[in-house]
């Protein structure tokens, strides 16, 4: 799959619910949101036929996202699914955590290939102001969990939500410190609520790291599906990367789109171009005819992100984070 810029678009990220059991303040308001009703919600079948004809052309790479994945019901069941189609290489998730532990079995069963457990700080108090809940303790216990088996890789995602010293967010490489875990540092983008928390940069991470650790040194072997660039540091084992797509613009080599819960392709994290495709499989849409609408939309993904202008744009995306997908 090629679009009208000359990426390639290889990674597909499926956000497969809205719903969440925790309510982080970047992401969802402490009321939550209105939910989308269970008929209008994509079917694993659904899901699958999907991916099956994306396949057909190009799709290598797949990311289960929410919401919160762990919450929907036998979720396990989608992810045989999707590794059993022909061409996907790769099928990855992100979680909270917080279902980690009681789910972890279940997801290396069913073929995992990757996990990636959402984590802001290690400090309780500050935990529990971000994500409006007291579950810090669940996301440990899987993430040990993940570390001690060892079945598949694992990745630590942080955002910066508030100053590096009260999120304490150094304190997350003890993990790469211990095992072959990547810490990933991600700016907080401009994208429903988060437009309304300071992006704490990557330099100013960068900065604080080699004055505990020493230099940063690239590394370039492949580590994950998307943009994040990697680094090796003195005294840990894993990798530390950043995803900065405000000080680092990387849409020349975006090679991803979105699948949202109720089926809309979404082409761009920033706008809400795109196409809806549950109306289309409801009408018993061909797999041919079903390519050409999806082929459309991807061509015309949109060449860039306007983050770094500051300012909001009509077509841009009015949903948060929980209901697109991260």
């Amino acid at each position: 799959m090629i679009d009208n810029e000359g990426r390639v678009i290889d990674y597909l990220r499926i956000s497969i619910t809205d719903r969440c059991n925790l309510r982080c303040i970047y992401c969802m308001p402490e009321e939550g949101v209105k939910n989308i009703c269970h008929e209008k919600i994509l079917s694993y079948d659904e899901i699958t036929r999907i991916c099956t004809v994306l396949a057909g052309h190009g799709l290598k790479k797949i990311k289960i996202t929410g919401g919160e994945p762990l919450v929907r019901k036998n979720m396990a069941v989608l992810i045989r699914k999707l590794k059993a189609v022909p061409g996907i290489q790769s099928v990855t998730l992100t979680t909270n955590g917080v279902l980690l532990e009681s789910c972890y079995d279940r997801l290396i069963a069913a073929g995992i290939d990757a996990l990636t457990v959402s984590l802001d700080t290690t400090e309780r108090d500050v935990y529990q102001q971000i994500t409006r809940r007291d579950e810090l303790d669940s996301v440990l216990r899987g993430i040990e969990k993940a570390v001690a088996e060892n079945r598949v890789r694992l990745k630590i995602n942080c955002v910066s939500a508030m100053d590096i010293d009260t999120q304490n967010v150094l304190a997350l490489l003890h993990y790469a410190e211990r095992a072959d875990v990547d810490i990933r540092f991600i700016e907080m983008m401009p994208i429903g609520l988060g437009r309304y928390f300071p992006m704490v940069s990557e330099a100013q991470i960068r900065q604080r790291i080699e004055e505990r650790y020493g230099r940063l040194t690239p590394y370039d072997r492949p580590r994950g599906n998307g943009p994040c660039r990697y680094y090796e540091v003195p005294g840990l084992i894993g990798k530390v990367g950043f995803i900065s797509a405000v000080s680092h613009k990387f849409c020349d080599t975006c090679n991803r789109v979105r699948l949202t819960s109720d089926g809309f392709l979404k082409t761009c994290l920033q706008y809400d171009y795109g196409v809806s495709l549950k109306p289309l499989l409801e009408q018993k849409i061909s797999d041919e005819a079903l390519w050409k609408v999806m082929e459309e939309a991807i061509r015309e993904k949109p060449k860039a992100h306007h983050f770094d202008e500051g300012r909001k744009k009509r077509e841009d995306e009015a949903k948060g984070m929980s209901q697109i997908g991260g």
